[in-house]
């Protein structure tokens, strides 16, 4: 069986940087199917944590209709929701407590904008599943969402935490459910602060020391010019590697997931891709091994003056052949960016 998992496709995105909008690239997207037995959502699939549902999935809809009519009844589709989809299942996820498991199959009705999506995907067949899904008996694939639990700010672009770097073997299994329980935790230093300061000033420093470190991420898009796109990919690609990668397998570890290889999506970093030393993408110690799915949008403040093939490129993907090792590949590699990113006749 060959798998195709494609995650973050942020449909219905306020900046219309969600590219399968886009002909050219929903027809590359389209035609690569053609070539699998299954396709993994993994998470991201549509954009709803902008406060503008209506509008998301308004964008959404054609997209995932054309995605299940061409898949078909005969081959299946299997949705992991993530963050920014986290509304498709996560009222479900919480109510199933510790009974919730690494792979759990989430009734396609579990809430009514579930019900609304996956009917989308008809005629395919579609699974549910939440927090992972296991695509092999050696594969696992999870959004990957979870790691943000073990970063400092609590974020995809955050620092690894103390109790990770120091970890000496496995760490002890709590479970999915607490993850879908936990609140943001704050720092040991942000309770610090809380405690020595009045609590206004306390979240003072808090929201600079916030903003410092989004300063040269890709969020905060008026924050950061352009021209530092080629510096930008470089802190990404270096934290990825050495803050989430070890966090994702931190994460994995607790939920009680032991794999050969980990799929993730969430930080938009294809890989491993030509270039890539082997030895960054593996957990501490060199198991398991770790890809990740890329993304399908197009983000001008990485890809300034870039084309693919390129880590942050979109239409990025991992295919898995039967028991086989993961590959990460780039599906749009050759589309140009003018069919890929333009707002108001103008491309990035």
């Amino acid at each position: 069986m060959r798998t195709l998992v494609i995650s973050d496709l942020h449909l219905g995105s306020r900046l219309g940087r969600d590219v399968l909008r886009r002909p050219e690239a929903l027809a590359a997207l389209l035609e690569a199917l053609d070539g699998v037995d299954r396709l993994v959502l993994l998470g991201d699939v549509v954009e709803l944590a902008e406060g503008r549902r209506r509008e998301a999935l308004a964008a959404a809809e054609p997209v995932l209709r054309a995605i299940g009519a061409h898949m078909g009844p005969q081959r299946a589709i299997v949705l992991v929701p993530g963050n920014h989809d986290r509304a498709l299942a996560r009222s479900w996820a919480r109510a199933q407590g510790d009974a919730l498991t690494a792979d759990a199959l989430v009734p396609p009705d579990a809430t009514a904008l579930l019900a609304e999506v996956t009917g989308w995907l008809a005629p395919a067949p579609v699974d549910v599943r939440t927090p992972g899904v296991w695509i092999s008996d050696r594969v696992w694939a999870t959004h990957g969402h979870y790691l943000d639990r073990h970063l400092a700010p609590e974020s995809a672009w955050g620092l690894l935490r103390g109790h990770v770097r120091r970890r000496a073997g496995r760490p002890q299994v709590v479970g999915a459910a607490a993850y879908e329980r936990a609140r943001r935790p704050r720092t040991s230093a942000e309770s610090r602060l809380a405690r020595r300061l009045p609590r206004p000033l306390a979240t003072l420093l808090e929201d600079a020391a916030e903003l410092l470190r989004a300063a040269s991420m890709p969020s905060p898009r008026r924050l950061q010019p352009h021209r530092f796109a080629p510096l930008t990919r470089v802190l990404l690609g270096h934290q990825m590697q050495r803050a989430s990668i070890p966090a994702l397998a931190h994460a994995a570890a607790r939920v009680g997931v032991d794999a050969d290889w980990l799929i993730f999506g969430h930080v938009h970093r294809s890989g491993p891709r030509d270039g890539d030393d082997p030895a960054v993408w593996a957990a501490p110690g060199g198991r398991p091994r770790v890809a990740n799915t890329g993304s399908w949008t197009y983000e001008p403040l990485i890809l300034h003056r870039a084309t693919g093939p390129h880590p942050y490129w979109p239409g990025a993907a991992v295919i898995v052949d039967d028991d086989g090792d993961p590959q990460a590949v780039g599906l749009l590699d050759d589309v140009d960016v003018t069919a890929l990113f333009h707002r108001d006749g103008r491309h990035a």
